[in-house]
């Protein structure tokens, strides 16, 4: 057995759930900053990648012996007169001032993504102090108990100390030189960092004279010896007069130095020298190294962040004060994070009205009550780097007017990872140089997709033994483990809140499964044992084979062993056919993606976009109790992640992250898929389930595949789907890939608004049967409805508006509409509050339209003025044979004008009562369907009246005729309303 292995057996580290601590001790309510930076965690991180670039670093070999944490080395001699003048004319000088306003306006310069994903924020806008608790290093190196949220509750208190205090004298009255500032992935290090040099800048930071701020990925990429004089005025060209003086003015300087795990320090004499010339030209890692020791400008303060597996490399000798980013370990601050960050009155986007500010107002209140519920979201709040993704979400899902390609949720998701992950190696002593989010996706996305695939969300110890553990083999592989447990497992899982479930995991957001297990499958990292072999064996024969076919030949040529070419061409022949088995990959990938889809199972759960809604503010209502069985987990993000991973803007940004994904392999995985997806999507889908489908199609971002399973679809339900501005866009951004005519688009009960019609209005056009019953459409949508009714371009032949508020001055903008429109032939405004002066407008325009076939006019209060004015405005029409009048406030006599009418001589037939003079009328039970259909958004007590009205008038018409088959259609139609009018006073209809 190696010795990796029996390392493995025998891990020295015990379970999975002993990782170092980092969440706070204290929910306790503690003092927060507002001001400096935009954006916790990632946002801010993405900046600093571009300026002080972060990454991993290797251990340090050995240590030479250094006096604690004081410097007692002797200081420059006291300064004369003229130093002290000289002091202050560079502490005051221009060189700072200009240092000053080129660092601010660098370190406000916002990332692509929050300018992408989001309202952008000025510095002093947005900005929570995490918890910082001071630390020893006797802390960092004694095991940590099992990680549950009990035992982070139960860990003793730590001294809560503020990012300016960072340089006070320690507990035994020593000044503070060093400062390692360290925590995981996530908890908002460079934020921390950006906020201090900004607060420099604006003179919130007045014990230091001057920061000078270093990233050590790029110390790390250069290997030219350098002097620290030249290091500095080479990056910042304003302290060229300022650096000369450094050590002989007695300057307060701060050198920053962001990610130090990214260098590889060795503090032995042997390895690095002693240096104390700021001018003598040394490798970068070696000014660093005398900088800590504090033998090169000793009264120079250093602050040097770095993650959790590094600590330990700088000896503790030279560390004045550990202290540990703890992130939002208390609820108050998540909570006034989000309060800040969605308050702001660019939040919801240039129509920040009131009823905007309500919502985002609403929102806050929502999920500040789901925080108090202490939910899973709690938990994984504690990372600002994730709070930053739950408003970034929020404003996708609610303020989001139009969605542009690069707006997608699968792109928030890639650009959150890198920004979080970009450029990082998990260890950069490793001679693999394993990308961080190659590493992740390889293992984390492993368990991700078996818990896809067995509808799971919680995970056991034995379940990530499985997934983590089962294949090392190295010790190398075991080193890159221990610090992926150390710096990356907590940003992707953390314990469960759930009673009973406390020693279990599950992933810190939900959603971060599925779009892990889709990064998993995509990357083709699901393999049989057998696809792995032959995949290492293909590679292998193709490497030799070139230099083998030399020595075959020469040989063939001396000896006559004909058969040895015969099998080498044979041999070479394995890696042509596994290029072509291996080719199947990509139909099971698309195989998966299609399955996964269309999964008869999900079909009636919410859409995605509703469900992602939940996750983050909650379900209101009352909570579920603990012995009740829960749902079943729903995965319908996984395939539609999938979809938006093959998206060229997101595989050109897992590019950088290590994560390659080839044109031909989306383009085969696109091809396989297509017959499959557009087949099933062809099929009649409910309503949520079709919204899915769209979704899927715009995260996809492939125009033809779209196209043509747009064109597929020549009916598009999506009745009672709540449809936000963000769905609407998707709809019309998906719709928009053809221009083919709609047979029928049902938006029935969708939460529609002007707003909404105006960003469907190039698909409203296109479609010829449009329903918008029950949307709440006032006077404003109306006149939306008149100009797309009255656009060149209209195919509408049949709308209905039943049960919305049009009114009187919605009535005039649809009579303006009629007016003009050459292609509508069926109106149904039933329950729309016209009255009879809205009855009226219609009438009054009705005589000019040439192809109105039918108009529904019931349930709108008329009196017998205004129907009969409509009845005789139709007489007249060319092309008007249908007014309905039922359930409307007409007299006997009304009732009997109406009746007079025949279709044979006025053209015209009025549906008005169940009854035709003496017989049944031809519509009786299209009115009751009518009636059934819409009672639960009728007044009930209006209704009954109605109906009893309607009962009246049947048993008056049955006496008044003696044929027995007349009388018994009577009876028939009598037994109808009695049934309905007994259920409607039972409360069962």
């Amino acid at each position: 057995m190696s010795r990796a292995m029996r390392c493995q057996s025998c891990l020295p580290w015990g379970s999975w759930a002993r990782l170092p601590r980092c969440l706070a001790g204290s929910r306790g309510t503690r003092s927060v900053a507002v001001s400096a930076a935009a954006v916790p965690g990632p946002a801010g991180r993405c900046f600093l990648r571009k300026i002080l670039r972060t990454s991993s670093i290797s251990l340090p070999r050995s240590c030479v012996r250094y006096q604690g944490n004081s410097q007692e080395s002797s200081a420059p001699p006291g300064s004369s007169r003229h130093g002290q003048t000289q002091l202050r004319n560079v502490a005051s000088s221009a060189a700072i001032k200009k240092h000053q306003k080129s660092l601010s306006a660098w370190f406000s310069h916002q990332p692509n993504e929050e300018r992408q994903f989001g309202p952008s924020f000025s510095l002093d806008a947005v900005h929570v102090d995490p918890v910082i608790r001071e630390s020893s290093l006797e802390e960092i190196l004694q095991p940590s108990p099992d990680l549950t949220i009990q035992n982070q509750l139960q860990q003793p208190r730590r001294k809560v100390i503020s990012l300016h205090n960072l340089f006070d004298v320690d507990a035994c009255g020593r000044p503070v030189k060093n400062v390692v500032l360290y925590g995981t992935v996530g908890t908002g290090k460079s934020t921390l960092i950006k906020k201090m040099v900004v607060d420099w800048c604006h003179g919130r930071l007045p014990s230091f004279q001057l920061v000078i701020p270093f990233s050590c990925e790029d110390l790390s990429h250069s290997h030219a010896h350098v002097s620290l004089r030249r290091l500095i005025t080479k990056k910042y060209q304003h302290l060229r007069d300022v650096v000369p003086v450094l050590e002989a003015s007695n300057l307060r300087v701060l050198f920053i130095l962001n990610g130090l795990e990214r260098l590889n320090l060795d503090f032995r004499l042997a390895g690095t020298e002693l240096c104390c010339d700021p001018n003598e030209p040394v490798p970068p890692s070696a000014i660093v190294v005398n900088l800590l020791r504090k033998y090169l400008l000793p009264e120079a303060s250093i602050i040097v962040t770095t993650r959790p597996s590094a600590v330990r490399r700088i000896p503790g000798k030279y560390v004045g004060r550990y202290a540990e980013i703890c992130g939002f370990s208390d609820t108050n601050l998540q909570k006034l994070y989000f309060q800040m960050r969605l308050s702001q009155p660019g939040c919801s986007g240039e129509e920040s009205q009131d009823g905007s500010s309500a919502e985002r107002e609403n929102l806050v209140e929502m999920l500040s009550r789901n925080l108090e519920r202490h939910n899973q979201i709690t938990a994984a709040c504690f990372l600002p780097s994730y709070c930053w993704l739950v408003c970034t979400t929020l404003h996708f899902l609610y303020f989001t007017r139009t969605v542009p390609p690069s707006q997608t949720l699968t792109g928030i998701y890639t650009s959150f990872l890198r920004l979080n992950f970009s450029g990082e190696v998990l260890d950069s002593t490793d001679p693999t140089h394993v990308s961080m989010m190659k590493y992740v996706a390889k293992t984390v996305g492993k368990l991700a997709y078996e818990g896809v695939m067995s509808r799971k969300t919680c995970f056991s110890e034995e379940d990530l033994r499985q997934c983590f553990e089962v294949e090392m083999k190295t010790e190398s592989e075991l080193n890159l483990l221990e610090v992926f447990r150390s710096d990356v497992f907590r940003f992707f899982l953390s314990p469960c809140v759930q009673p009973g479930k406390e020693h279990t995991f599950v992933f810190t957001i939900p959603a971060m499964q599925e779009y892990l297990a889709a990064l998993y499958v995509v990357l083709g990292e699901k393999k049989t044992l057998a696809q792995r072999v032959g995949k290492e064996l293909s590679e292998v024969i193709g490497k030799v084979s070139k230099d083998v076919a030399v020595v075959v030949n020469i040989v063939s040529k001396v000896l006559p062993l004909r058969f040895l070419p015969v099998l080498f061409n044979l041999l070479k022949i394995f890696p042509r056919y596994f290029s072509r088995v291996s080719g199947k990959d990509k139909d099971a990938i698309a195989h998966t993606m299609a399955e996964e889809l269309f999964k008869e199972e999900d079909y009636y759960n919410d859409d995605v976009l509703d469900q992602i809604n939940s996750s983050i503010l909650g379900v209101e209502g009352p909570m579920r109790h603990p012995d009740e069985a829960p749902d079943d987990e729903v995965f319908e993000l996984f395939p539609i992640f999938m979809g938006g991973i093959l998206s060229r803007r997101n595989r050109a940004i897992l590019e950088q992250l290590g994560c390659s994904i080839k044109n031909l392999a989306a383009f085969e995985i696109a091809k396989a898929m297509k017959k499959t997806v557009i087949r099933k999507g062809r099929r009649g889908l409910p309503p949520s389930e079709l919204m899915d489908y769209l979704f899927f199609l715009h995260e996809f971002q492939n125009e033809h595949f779209t196209a043509e399973a747009i064109r597929s679809l020549r009916a598009v339900n999506l009745s009672s789907v709540k449809m936000t501005p963000l769905k609407c866009s998707v709809l019309a951004s998906v719709m928009s890939t053809t221009s083919h005519e709609v047979e029928e688009l049902n938006l029935t009960s969708c939460n529609l608004d002007s707003g909404s019609l105006r960003t469907l209005f190039p698909v409203l056009l296109r479609c010829k049967a449009l329903h918008l019953q029950l949307n709440s459409l006032g006077s404003d949508a109306c006149k939306e409805i008149r100009d797309l009714l009255l656009h060149d371009k209209c195919v509408v032949s049949s709308l209905r508006l039943a049960n919305n508020p049009v009114g009187e001055q919605g009535a005039w903008y649809l009579a303006e509409a009629l007016a003009g429109n050459r292609s509508l032939t069926q109106l149904s405004l039933l329950h729309t509050a016209l009255g009879d002066p809205g009855t009226e407008a219609i009438a009054q325009h009705l005589a000019q339209n040439q192809h109105l076939q039918e108009l529904n006019l019931g349930y709108n209060s008329l009196t017998d003025a205004a129907a009969l004015r409509v009845v005789e405005v139709a007489k007249r029409h060319e092309t008007l044979d249908k007014v309905h009048l039922y359930f409307n406030d007409i007299s006997e006599d009304g009732k009997r004008a109406l009746d007079s009418l025949r279709m044979d001589r006025d053209g015209v037939r009025a549906l008005v009562f169940l009854t035709a003079g003496t017989d049944v009328s031809d519509y009786w039970s299209h009115i009751l369907n009518v009636v059934q259909r819409n009672l639960p958004f009728w007044d009930r007590e209006r209704v009954r009246q109605h109906l009893a009205l309607l009962l009246q008038d049947l048993e008056s018409s049955r006496s008044q005729t003696a044929n027995p088959w007349r009388k018994a259609k009577f009876l028939r139609v009598e037994s109808e309303v009695k049934k309905m009018l007994g259920k409607l006073q039972d409360g069962s209809l």
